[in-house]
C-alpha cells in the first residue's frame, strides 16, 4: 500500500518528525484493532464491563491459534471508567477459535440491542471533550451514523438507572443533510429512548434559527413580545471530510488519496463551523473534528473561523483525559494548489496573482486555504492531533472552542455578533441571521405557536440542496394556526407533530388500562397520525422538545421524528378488544409512572421459559406466578425478576419487562436479538426459540405447552425493520 501523492504532501506540511516517519506509515499499514465501548445506563454499563473482565479476559488470557499467541481483549486506557475496549485478531481467529468465537456471538448480541458501539477508538474523543451535561442543549450538527450522537445521549441521560429512563431537561437535536442517513439516526437511537431527541435533515452550514415561546419581561399591556432564539450549550462539529486518517480501514483510500479532496472541503468546513459560532449560548462549548490528517481541513478552518468571529478562542484541554497521546497543531502548513502537489506559493496573494481573471473567478482556492499572518496568535497548538502510530489508532484531529469571556457577553452581544459576522463564502450563500437572547425556559409557560420566519429558515430545492434565504428579515408577528397549517415544504413527507391534550379520551383510556399514576407527563405525549386517524402510537417528549416542536414549522426544520415511541395499540385477535401495550424500548421511560402495585413479581425459572418459548400456557408455569397471571386480565403487564443469583444465572441488578396476555397463554414482548442478548447474558448461551429454529445451539429442555398464536412478539407487532450491526463508523469521511 503506498501512494506517491501521500508522501509528498504530507513531508511538506511537517506534521510528522522526520525520525518518525516510517514508524507513521508502518501503522499506517497495519490493520485497525477492532475497538468497542459499553454503552446505556452507568448501571448497565459497568454490569456489562464487570462480565467482560471477569469472564471473557480471563477465557481469553491464554488462548493459542496455530501456534500464535492470541492477546485477549484491553482496556483503551484514556477511555473513563475503563468503559471502551479493543483487541486485535484476524477474522479467522473469530470464526474458528472457540473462546473469541463465543466472545465475538457476545459483541454481536449486546451490539444489536444497544450495549455496546462498535465504535473507532478515536471517534469516542470529541463526545467526551463537549462534556455534555443533562440540562445542556445539544446538537450534532452532522450526526450520521450516529456513535458520537449514542454517546451524547448517555450523558444526557446521565442520572438513568438501570431500570428507568430520566426524562432530562435538556435536549439532543442530530442532524444530517443526508436523508438517508437521517433515518439511519432514527434507528441507532431507538438503542437509548429519549423524549429528549430530535432528527432534523438540514445543511448543517445553513442550520435554520429555531424558536422558543413568545416571552416578555413587561408585564404592561402593548408591550411588543419576541420570540427568543434556540441557542445551545454544546455543539458537535464533526464534519465531512476527506477521510484520510481512516486509511487502516478503508484502504482503498490508498489508491485514490489526492489533496484537492481536502481543498474543496474546506469552505463547506468552514461555513458549518461559522453557523455553529453564532448558534452558541454565550457560556457554551464547540467542539470541531475530522477524520482527516490535512492541515487545509483542520487548522486552517479554525484559523478561518476564529478570524471571522474575534470572540472565540481555542481551549487547552491538554490536562483532559491525561492517558490520550496527542500531538498540538500547527501553525504553519503549505497548500497545493493542484493534484501535482505544487505547494510552492507561500501566501494566497502569490498563487492569486499567477491566474488569468477567468481563472480566478473558476479558482477553488480561497485566502483561508494558507495560514493567517496571525497563525501564531491564534494558538493552534490547542488542537489535538491523533496519530496511528502514537496508540495504534487511526487518525483524528480535535479542537474545543470557546468565547473569550463569557461573563461579559450580554445577549444584545449575542446578537450583535449574528447579525454582523464576516462570513468568507460566496454573496450568495450568504445567511441573514437575527439571534435574539434566549431567557431560561420556563415550562409551565403557555404560548402560541408560532412558524418559523420566512428569514430565519432554510429552503429546499428540487435538488435536494438546500441554500440561505437572503431576504432582509423583517419583524415576525407572533401567529396561531388556524385550522390546518399551511405547510412551508410540501415535498417533506414525514407526518406531523399532534400533541394531545391530557383530557383527550383516547388518551385516558391508555393511561387507565396501563395503571399509569398521576404524575405521567400526559400533557407531552404526541402522536405521528394524520388527522382523522385512529390513534395508533404514543410518543413522548420533554417540556423543551415540545417547546420547539410548537413553536417552529416542522417541515422548515425537516424535523424527521422527536421523542421516543412509548406505548402502542395492540389488535388483541380472537374476539378481545384492541388494547394499548407498553413497547419494550418505551418501558424504561413508562416505568416510574406505573403503579407498582401492578407489577408482577417471578423467578428465574419463569423467565427461562418465556425465553426458550414464545407463548407459553398460563398453566405451565409454576406457583406463585401461575396463580397470579393466570388472575389477571387479558392485556399488557408488567414482570420484574429482582436481582439475585439462581443455580446457573446471576442477576445484578432489578430486571423489568414487559409481557402481553391472552386468554391462556403469554408472551414475552421484547424483539429476538434482545432476547438472545439477555440468554447470553445470564445463562451463557442462547437458548432462545430463534436460535433453535436457526440451528444454533440450544441448551437441552424440557418439551413446553405452547399455544399456536395469540399475539405476537414485539418483533411481529411492531415489524420492525431488521438492524444491521453498526461496524466502525467512517465519521464523515465523504465519499469519494
Amino acid at each position: 500500500m503506498k501512494n506517491e501523492r501521500f508522501s509528498s504532501y504530507y513531508k511538506a506540511q511537517h506534521i510528522i518528525p522526520e525520525e518518525e516517519w516510517d514508524q507513521f506509515m508502518e501503522a499506517l499499514r497495519r490493520p485497525l484493532p477492532t475497538t468497542f465501548r459499553i454503552a446505556g445506563s452507568r448501571e448497565i454499563a459497568h454490569a456489562l464491563n464487570d462480565a467482560i473482565k471477569k469472564t471473557y479476559v480471563p477465557l481469553l488470557s491464554d488462548v493459542v491459534f496455530e501456534g500464535d499467541v492470541v492477546p485477549p481483549p484491553s482496556r483503551i486506557p484514556w477511555y473513563p471508567e475503563d468503559l471502551a475496549w479493543q483487541f486485535n485478531v484476524s477474522k479467522k481467529v473469530l470464526r474458528k477459535q472457540q473462546a473469541f468465537k463465543k466472545f465475538h456471538s457476545f459483541l454481536v448480541h449486546e451490539t444489536e440491542v444497544g450495549n455496546i458501539s462498535r465504535q473507532e477508538a478515536v471517534s469516542m474523543l470529541p463526545p467526551l471533550f463537549l462534556d455534555v451535561q443533562p440540562h445542556h442543549k445539544v446538537v450534532d450538527m452532522c450526526a450520521a451514523p450516529g456513535s458520537k450522537t449514542a454517546q451524547l445521549l448517555e450523558a444526557l441521560h446521565a442520572q438513568d438507572t438501570a431500570t428507568a429512563t430520566s426524562i432530562p431537561p435538556g435536549l439532543l437535536i442530530a442532524n444530517d443533510s443526508d436523508s438517508k442517513r437521517a433515518h439511519l439516526l432514527i434507528h441507532q437511537s431507538a438503542r437509548l429512548p429519549s423524549p429528549a431527541f430530535m432528527v432534523t435533515n438540514l445543511d448543517a452550514s445553513i442550520f435554520p434559527v429555531l424558536r422558543l415561546p413568545v416571552t416578555t419581561a413587561d408585564p404592561r399591556r402593548g408591550v411588543k413580545k419576541s420570540s427568543n432564539q434556540l441557542l445551545f450549550d454544546r455543539i458537535l462539529c464533526d464534519v465531512p471530510c476527506s477521510g484520510d486518517g481512516t486509511l487502516r480501514k478503508n484502504i482503498g483510500i490508498w489508491k485514490r488519496w489526492q489533496p484537492m479532496d481536502g481543498n474543496g472541503l474546506h469552505s463547506l468546513q468552514t461555513r458549518i463551523l461559522q453557523r455553529a459560532m453564532r448558534m452558541l449560548e454565550p457560556d457554551g462549548r464547540i467542539v470541531y473534528s475530522t477524520c482527516s490528517l490535512n492541515p487545509v481541513e483542520n487548522e486552517a478552518v479554525i484559523a478561518a473561523a476564529l478570524n471571522s468571529n474575534s470572540d472565540f478562542q481555542l481551549v487547552d484541554v491538554s490536562a483532559q483525559l491525561p492517558e490520550l497521546v496527542r500531538r498540538p497543531g500547527i501553525s504553519s502548513w503549505a497548500p497545493t494548489v493542484n493534484r501535482t502537489i505544487n505547494t510552492t506559493f507561500k501566501t494566497w496573494d502569490a498563487y492569486n496573482e499567477t491566474l488569468t481573471e477567468e481563472q480566478q473567478a473558476d479558482s477553488k482556492m480561497s485566502e483561508t486555504h494558507w495560514p493567517p499572518i496571525n497563525a501564531g496568535a491564534l494558538q493552534l497548538h490547542h488542537c489535538m492531533r491523533i496519530y496511528p502510530h502514537l496508540q495504534d489508532t487511526g487518525g483524528f484531529f480535535v479542537a474545543v472552542l470557546e468565547r473569550k469571556s463569557r461573563s461579559n457577553h450580554t445577549s444584545a452581544a449575542v446578537k450583535r455578533d449574528a447579525e454582523e459576522a464576516e462570513i468568507t463564502v460566496p454573496e450568495a450563500k450568504k445567511v441573514k441571521l437575527d439571534l435574539d437572547s434566549l431567557p431560561e425556559f420556563q415550562p409551565s409557560t403557555s404560548f402560541p405557536p408560532t412558524p418559523m420566519s420566512e428569514d430565519d429558515s432554510s429552503r429546499l430545492l428540487a435538488s435536494d440542496t438546500v441554500q440561505a434565504d437572503v431576504q432582509a428579515a423583517a419583524d415576525t408577528k407572533t401567529t396561531t394556526f388556524k385550522g390546518k397549517p399551511k405547510l412551508s415544504d410540501p415535498s417533506f413527507k414525514e407526518m406531523p407533530y399532534t400533541f394531545l391534550e391530557p383530557n383527550d379520551p383516547t388518551l385516558i383510556s391508555c393511561i387507565d388500562q396501563l395503571n399509569l399514576i398521576a404524575s405521567f407527563p400526559s400533557s407531552n405525549v404526541l402522536v405521528r397520525n394524520p388527522a382523522g386517524d385512529a390513534v395508533r402510537s404514543f410518543y413522548l417528549t420533554n417540556d423543551l422538545v415540545k417547546a420547539v416542536i410548537l413553536n417552529n414549522d416542522y417541515t422548515r426544520m425537516r424535523l424527521m421524528t422527536s421523542g421516543t415511541k412509548v406505548i402502542t395499540k395492540q389488535e388483541a385477535g380472537r374476539g378481545l378488544e384492541a388494547q394499548f401495550r407498553v413497547l419494550g424500548e418505551g418501558l424504561p421511560v413508562v416505568l416510574p409512572y406505573i403503579d407498582p402495585s401492578v407489577i408482577l413479581d417471578a423467578e428465574f425459572a419463569t423467565l427461562k421459559t418465556l425465553l426458550i418459548t414464545y407463548y407459553p400456557l398460563c398453566g405451565s408455569f409454576s406457583d406463585p406466578f401461575r396463580s397470579v397471571i393466570e388472575n389477571r386480565s387479558p392485556g399488557s403487564h408488567i414482570v420484574r425478576f429482582s436481582a439475585g443469583q439462581s443455580n446457573d444465572s446471576t442477576l445484578s441488578h432489578d430486571l423489568l419487562l414487559p409481557l402481553w396476555k391472552s386468554n391462556v397463554s403469554v408472551a414475552l414482548m421484547i424483539d429476538k436479538k434482545a432476547k438472545s442478548a439477555l440468554s447470553l447474558r445470564l445463562f451463557g448461551e442462547d437458548i432462545t426459540t430463534a436460535a433453535r429454529d436457526g440451528g444454533k445451539k440450544v441448551s437441552q429442555t424440557s418439551q413446553l405447552p405452547q399455544n399456536s398464536g395469540d399475539v405476537a412478539p414485539d418483533e411481529a407487532a411492531d415489524n420492525e425493520v431488521e438492524e444491521a450491526i453498526l461496524e466502525d463508523e467512517g465519521d464523515n469521511e465523504v465519499e469519494q
